[in-house]
């Protein structure tokens, strides 16, 4: 078994891409410009979500033009505002401000036009308890905005605290048994705060594979298929963006059944303030 689920994504100023990426359906590219830069391009077959993760930007997709995108700092200073990018549209994109821009992608034959999901239509809460509690922001799911579409994609942001797990305990989605589990690609962008922190991703198979990742700002971890959890070093949080993929968009996830019973201790230590 020789598997690569993650790598460490570029970071210069422009249109970044993986070195590696073993998902079939799942894509990720990382763009950075400076006040006043523009970037230009073509989605092609794939739809795109533009997560603004710092900084603002006007978007010009097609003949649509939506000015003023962004605002958050870093993403450790609020909810995001993002685009979605259908397929076939060509897009420009110019920074007001210095910009971050994830760019998670799927494959798409969804007719659709381009929209903005502000930061007020960001769905945020807490999973987990105790330790192993973290807080989430749901910002394309089929579950929280069911009037905005998408043919595959769904994203997310998760901020584990110090010291604590996330995705805990782990879970997989690699097979199609509803409502149990889907079969989903997923793959996380990492940030550490403060930034020369780390976290440990770690990702496991049913045949006997097991990855064991140091997370740093701009790691990612690639998951075509497996158990994954991911845990903060003390005095750290860690941020990852997640995005999904597979053949419909209802979620299912199957927990590592010896562990599963730690979830069901959840509610009981919320109910003790944990």
């Amino acid at each position: 078994m020789t598997y690569r689920y993650h790598c460490q994504i570029p970071a210069a100023n422009g249109y970044n891409t993986l070195p590696v990426n073993p998902c079939q359906l799942l894509d990720f590219a990382l763009l950075r410009l400076e006040a006043g830069a523009t970037w230009s391009g073509e989605t092609g077959d794939r739809e795109v979500l533009a997560v603004i993760l710092g900084g603002t930007a006007e978007f010009t997709v097609g003949d649509q033009k939506f000015a003023g995108v962004g605002g958050r700092a870093n993403v450790f200073s609020g909810r995001p505002h993002s685009v979605y990018l259908p397929a076939g549209s060509t897009v420009t994109i110019e920074a007001s401000t210095p910009v971050e821009i994830a760019l998670p992608s799927a494959p798409s034959d969804l007719a659709a036009e381009p929209y903005v999901i502000e930061p007020a239509r960001v769905a945020s809460g807490r999973w987990g308890a105790a330790n192993f509690g973290r807080t989430y922001h749901q910002i394309l799911t089929e579950a929280s905005q069911p009037d905005l579409p998408a043919r595959r994609l769904i994203v997310g942001e998760t901020f584990t605290p110090s010291g604590n797990w996330s995705t805990y305990p782990p879970h997989r989605h690699t097979v199609d048994a509803l409502p149990g589990e889907a079969a989903h690609e997923e793959l996380y962008y990492f940030r550490v705060n403060p930034g020369d922190g780390f976290g440990i991703s770690r990702v496991y198979t049913d045949d006997g594979y097991e990855e064991n990742y140091t997370v740093r700002n701009h790691g990612m971890q690639l998951m075509p298929a497996g158990y994954h959890t991911v845990v903060s070093a003390p005095g750290y949080t860690t941020y990852y963006l997640w995005a999904l993929a597979g053949t419909q968009r209802t979620q299912g996830a199957l927990e590592d059944r010896d562990l599963a019973w730690v979830g069901r201790s959840a509610p009981l230590l919320r109910d003790l303030g944990h």
